[in-house]
């Protein structure tokens, strides 16, 4: 009862829900209230006045559970609801309160079976940190329903009352970004580490990776010689660590209403659940939760060569994140949520930050990949929607966690569009699904990149990767030279 008890009516008339679309369209917000208001077009459509409506929100004081919960019900879902469901990201918070996100879907079914109900009550039943929420569309007005399980006959009447949509207007921080500290970014290694000591009952690697974190751990260093870190997004060389992707479907022709054609992704339909998955050609940070993250491979020229040619110039240690001692457990942690996934990653940068501190008193460093791509990708994927979603310059989300070491200089290595293009044309070999997502998904490639930008504490240096390779070394010698004096 603890979860219902808290969207009873006088709580759930203090909140905001939001539903998130795709990258090119703005979420729309609605508040509830017992008095009725006529819904602007957005919403009337969103809702509509055919088919069924429903909202599902996860939420417990056990963050694991919730979000392992999460990503089961996206993942029945995805499996479960016919083609004539769309399903999108979906969530409610109290305006500008921290930790008050609780997410969960959106779900418009246009069939005429009874799956989506059933399934959605099997749901509820099994588990007690699912709330259930059913809309009914009047003419303009609309109104929302918390559904009771049958085993929860004693919720009183009040709490069953009925409450009716009415528009809110655009919060002015995306509420995604009132949850990512140490929750999809890491900030201190406690934070993650508290993550995984909550896992070791029900991911058993957890202990081992403790153990590895206990023996490593060490973030401060003397002065020694310089590090240098490089990073890259996909088609520069970079060989990118990215969130989940998942696998859906979407029909080839939109059977949306008017208003919805601003929604759909790439010119498809809203997301589409079916089984099996047909497609993985999603946006990022919708559902259903399916894939493990994945790393790219690199192009013969970028990143990867200019690090190996520093090294061999500079004399320099190289070193890559996440560290080598992880690879026995990135397959067990890359098929779990992104809380946990994250608070993984997250611990190998201060793996990482050791093996730099005991290098860096030999030689000088170069790193290949370190925080701000933990940080850039995360935030991006986290963040749904456009780029104006981002948190704004100066957000303490950009800031480097106080307890990790800092390199003396971090490269950013940028392409234009058209020299990505060409690269990827001539790579020679077919296209990972990540690099299809992100060629075809400019918008979250621009928002990765303003990410990485905005990361203070150290900021990236942009370096343009268009030129030879021999041009390339030379511009970030000259950089290293002088910045940091060698």
């Amino acid at each position: 009862m603890q979860t219902r008890a808290m969207f009873r009516w006088g709580q759930l008339c203090s909140r905001v829900f939001a539903v998130e679309f795709n990258v090119r369209s703005k979420s729309l917000y609605f508040s509830l209230s017992s008095n009725p208001q006529v819904l602007p077009r957005g919403l009337q459509e969103l809702f509509g006045d055919s088919g069924k409506v429903f909202s599902v929100l996860v939420h417990s004081e056990n963050r694991i559970k919730k979000a392992q919960m999460l990503a089961n019900i996206k993942h029945k879902l995805s499996i479960t609801l016919s083609r004539d469901c769309d399903v999108f990201e979906a969530s409610s918070f109290l305006p500008d309160a921290k930790n008050s996100v609780v997410k969960g879907v959106f779900i418009r079914d246009k069939s005429a079976t009874c799956v989506s109900e059933d399934t959605l009550r099997t749901l509820q039943q099994e588990n007690d940190a699912i709330c259930v929420f059913s809309y009914k569309s009047e003419g303009q007005h609309c109104w929302q329903e918390l559904w009771t399980p049958a085993n929860h006959e004693e919720v009183s009447k009040l709490d069953r009352k009925c409450l009716y949509v009415n528009h809110s207007p655009e919060a002015e921080h995306h509420p995604t970004t009132l949850d990512i500290k140490n929750s999809d970014v890491f900030y201190s290694v406690n934070e993650a580490i508290n993550v995984l000591r909550e896992c070791v009952d029900i991911i058993p690697e957890s202990k081992e990776v403790l153990k590895l974190v206990d023996k490593q751990l060490e973030t401060r260093r003397s002065d020694g010689f310089p590090v240098i870190v490089i990073e890259g997004l996909d088609a520069t060389g970079a060989s990118s660590r990215f969130g989940t992707f998942p696998e859906v479907s979407h029909s080839p022709e939109s059977s949306a209403s008017p208003e919805f054609s601003a929604f759909p992704w790439l010119g498809c339909s809203p997301l589409k659940c079916s089984a099996p998955p047909q497609s993985s050609a999603s946006p990022p940070n919708l559902v259903p939760y399916q894939n493990p993250l994945k790393t790219l491979t690199c192009f013969p020229i970028g990143k990867t060569t200019l690090t190996e040619a520093l090294k061999e110039s500079m004399n320099a240690t190289l070193l890559k994140s996440p560290p080598q001692r992880l690879a026995p457990f990135r397959q067990r942690f890359d098929s779990e949520p992104p809380l946990i996934r994250r608070a993984f990653y997250a611990l190998g940068n201060y793996i990482t930050a050791a093996h730099i501190a005991k290098e860096s008193l030999r030689a000088p460093v170069i790193v290949d990949r370190y925080w701000h791509s933990t940080a850039a990708y995360a935030i991006a994927t986290a963040v749904g929607g456009r780029m104006e979603n981002l948190p704004k310059p100066g957000s303490e989300l950009y800031q480097w966690p106080e307890d990790l070491l800092q390199p003396n200089l971090v490269l950013l290595l940028t392409l234009s569009p058209e020299e990505r293009v060409r690269r990827l044309r001539d790579r020679g070999q077919d296209k990972t699904t990540e690099e299809t997502e992100l060629e075809l998904n400019q918008i979250f490639r621009l928002k990765v990149e303003e990410a990485y930008k905005r990361i203070q504490n150290p900021r990236c240096m942009i370096v343009d990767a268009s030129p030879s390779p021999q041009q390339v070394l030379q511009q970030v010698q000259r950089l290293i030279r002088n910045k940091c004096h060698l």
